[in-house]
């Protein structure tokens, strides 16, 4: 066989026709930027994650910086304030923090969850503390009760980097204040990607809605007129009417990835793999199937000679690349990121999407089952 990781092209074939005609009603309109494709596709996708505003911007990693900008801009915070992150996460969350000069303190993740472990939360938290950023890693909700319970305990910001998460539950308690700011990639990859670069914004704080979208058109809030040093990061019109079409068809791509996902669970029975736990099972999208093993190398080497494409997230932590190996902006425990360490030196994605068939999920199984670790 031959099974790739992620086939988009196969995926987008799926809503070829519907895209097409999306796409032409935009060039057809003669309007491509800021136009009603994104007012229409804002509007639907606040819908769907039940939030009152979304402001679309060019990519994930500028959702996370303008959020953060933003609270710097409203006073909320300042230059050297502290933001509580997962210490596993992709770069770019980091890189949202740090590019606004802010400090990021980073915490353990839980081995069986691989969301940060809210019971070591509490302990990173100082008096220059503003926030703490969840990371909906590999599509699995990472907020919980205590994480709630802190935030209120402590008045500090929930945000939330949810380029993985299409499809969750944003629902967080209305009595969190202040208010929670959800950050979205729509990058082609994730369970709802565009045909592109792509991202969003979503908040019921209205206040901050605004500055958003003033800081995303490069900080005016009407033509000729700024009101901050902003950066140009709009969605546009061709992206936001494809991700229209494809917000429609999310749920079930999200249904395919949980079915595959089960079979995974239930069926890979080798000893030498861990596999994700019953807690991992639970308001999870499914983005990313992660499985460990000490010899992760020689594994993905053996499906690659199987015809199986799989991929490592991520073979290097943030707080070992380079860019970072002498950051005063970066805070780690004392004792170091052991769990953190392992989880990147022992992490294989397996496919898991809508473009695989039954069988091809049953060949992958089997040929995990026959491995035998060295």
């Amino acid at each position: 066989m031959d099974i790739k990781y992620l086939n988009l092209k196969k995926i987008t074939e799926s809503y070829r026709e519907e895209i097409l005609e999306a796409v032409t009603e935009v060039v057809d309109s003669g309007w491509f930027l800021q136009g009603e494709a994104n007012r229409r596709f804002e509007s639907h996708y606040a819908d769907y994650c039940g939030m009152s505003y979304c402001v679309g911007c060019a990519n994930g990693l500028d959702a996370l910086t303008i959020t953060l900008r933003s609270l710097i801009e409203s006073g909320e915070m300042e230059k050297g304030d502290e933001v509580i992150v997962p210490a596993n996460t992709y770069i770019a969350t980091i890189l949202a923090i740090t590019e606004n000069h802010l400090k990021a303190v980073l915490v353990e993740p839980r081995k069986d969850t691989f969301q940060i472990d809210d019971r070591k939360i509490e302990a990173a938290i100082t008096e220059r503390t503003r926030a703490i950023m969840l990371v909906n890693l590999y599509g699995k909700n990472a907020f919980t009760p205590k994480v709630g319970k802190i935030c209120l305990e402590h008045k500090l910001r929930l945000i939330v980097d949810n380029a993985q998460g299409h499809g969750l539950s944003l629902n967080y308690p209305d009595k969190l204040f202040p208010l929670p700011v959800v950050c979205h990639s729509f990058y082609p990859g994730k369970n709802l990607g565009a045909l592109g670069d792509g991202g969003a914004i979503t908040t019921n704080d209205k206040s901050l809605a605004c500055i958003f979208r003033t800081l995303a058109n490069y900080g005016s809030s009407r033509k000729y007129h700024f009101d901050y040093c902003g950066r140009n990061s709009r969605l546009d019109e061709l992206q936001a009417a494809i991700l229209d079409v494809k917000l429609h068809h999310v749920n079930n791509e999200n249904s395919y990835r949980h079915a595959i996902a089960l079979r995974y669970i239930r069926e890979i029975a080798n000893p030498a793999l861990t596999l994700p736990s019953e807690t991992y099972w639970l308001n999870n999208v499914f983005h990313i199937f992660p499985i460990l093993t000490k010899n992760r190398d020689s594994l993905q080497q053996y499906l690659t000679q199987k015809g199986i494409q799989t991929m490592i997230h991520y073979p290097i932590p943030p707080h070992l690349q380079k860019c970072y190996a002498s950051s005063p902006l970066i805070v780690k425990p004392t004792k170091g990121l052991p769990v953190t360490e392992q989880i990147h030196n022992q992490e294989l994605s397996l496919p898991c999407n809508s473009s695989m068939t039954y069988d091809e999920v049953s060949y992958i199984i089997s040929v995990l089952n026959e491995w035998e670790s060295l």
